[in-house]
């Protein structure tokens, strides 16, 4: 199990200054409080929501932490000569030689608190740092990357010693230490393989294999996923699934539903199976196919980043999903869920508290902020009140993040 604690961004597409997002929580004693868990001495939120209106931001953030996470697992796959994955923000005169800037903080096993980061530009890594603090005591630099060169500790990195040298200028020199077989820099990079997830849920094709798997080999993810689906009452009562050959040496999985079928006195006398892809509705294919990543996720204790949660989505079933990462029932493992939404509704629905909602707006520039409601001062000097309408307020403006509209004559 693995905690993201804080992310920060900067000169990355929309992103001009570095913006930090947090899933630390605040002092405040809002509802529901089983979203905040106490790892010892951390505390953290199991989801967070990012509203803002089209085109401001909201996605960039999701796309920052992919491309970080690209950056990371790639790096030593480049050749001397190979661009990075620079994106930065190009409506500043200065921004568009000048590095982008990620860095993630999140908690390990045994309160093990990680901070590992890079700048760079499109040849080289400008700067890359890795700070490790272990049970709440002071923070220490593992390696600190800068102009000058490499500076490794001795005693905390030494696996990192005299590899200095073999690093090129666009690669990561974490991921190459991981490569040739360093313990605490393959720890860091197993974070990146595996301890988040960045998914669409407006394009969600593609992950619908990883759902048939699950249910083909009966894991225990697609026992998960059946219950929900039925807790949905979506309509069917299982899921079976068949695999054939459909080539030498490649097989499809077909996927199918199961209905009852009833008399005219509405007893149930058979069973009717339907091919999914064809009988179910687009929004049920959706479910389907996030399924796999979200019941992993929660079955593993994984970050889920999932830009547009309720694209093709019913209000309810988004509240459900918050849910499920809400409840010590059905996220026994602490799991979290990161998602960009325009659904207002769950402003209202009691299911975030103040400092899980954050927004994104661009500025006179066209250039991103980030911040939480918790950030926000009213023009009287108060704070959004956690037993205030938030739904209404957001629509008003009161917390900005919400389109521009011309009136319409």
């Amino acid at each position: 199990m693995v905690t993201l604690l804080q992310f920060t961004v900067g000169n990355y597409r929309s992103f001009h200054q570095a913006r930090t997002f947090s899933m630390v929580p605040s002092s405040i004693q809002d509802n529901p409080k089983e979203c905040v868990v106490a790892e010892g001495h951390y505390r953290y939120l199991t989801a967070a929501a990012v509203y803002g209106a089209n085109s401001s931001g909201k996605s960039n953030l999701v796309m920052a932490l992919a491309t970080m996470k690209r950056m990371v697992l790639n790096s030593v796959k480049l050749n001397d000569h190979d661009f990075l994955f620079y994106d930065p923000f190009l409506l500043a005169e200065d921004s568009g030689n000048q590095p982008t800037h990620f860095e993630i903080v999140y908690l390990d096993a045994d309160e093990t608190r990680v901070r590992y980061g890079f700048d760079y530009t499109l040849r080289q890594i400008e700067r890359e740092w890795l700070f490790i603090s272990k049970k709440n005591k002071k923070e220490l630099p593992y390696f600190v990357r800068d102009e000058e060169g490499i500076g490794v500790d001795e005693m905390l990195f030494a696996e990192g010693i005299g590899l200095e040298e073999r690093t090129n200028d666009n690669r990561l020199f974490l991921s190459l230490v991981a490569q040739l077989g360093g313990t605490i820099s393959k720890n860091v990079l197993d974070f990146f393989n595996s301890g988040y997830n960045v998914i669409s849920g407006l394009n969600s094709q593609g992950y619908e294999g990883l759902t048939e798997r699950q249910f083909l080999n009966k894991e225990a993810e697609s026992v998960d996923a059946l219950q929900f689906f039925k807790d949905l009452q979506l309509g069917f009562i299982d899921i079976e699934t068949d695999e054939h050959e459909i080539e030498k040496g490649r097989k499809a999985i077909d996927v199918f539903t199961v209905h009852n079928i009833y008399n005219k006195d509405g007893e149930i006398t058979g069973k009717q199976r339907f091919r999914f892809d064809y009988c179910e509705s687009q929004g049920t294919q959706k479910l389907f196919e996030l399924a796999g990543p979200l019941f992993e996720a929660l079955r593993h204790g994984r970050l889920l980043v999932m830009d547009e949660l309720d694209a093709k989505m019913h209000p309810l079933i988004s509240q459900h999903i918050i849910k499920l990462f809400s409840s010590e029932k059905t996220n026994q493992h602490h799991a979290q869920l990161l998602f960009t939404t325009h659904d207002t509704n769950l402003l209202s629905s009691h299911l975030l508290r103040r400092d899980q909602i954050w927004f994104t707006e661009k500025d006179k520039a066209e250039s991103t902020d980030l911040y939480s409601l918790m950030h926000i001062v009213l023009p009287d000097g108060t704070k959004p009140r956690g037993d205030g309408n938030l739904e209404r307020n957001y629509i008003k403006g009161r917390y900005g993040a919400v389109p521009y509209l011309s009136t319409i004559e």
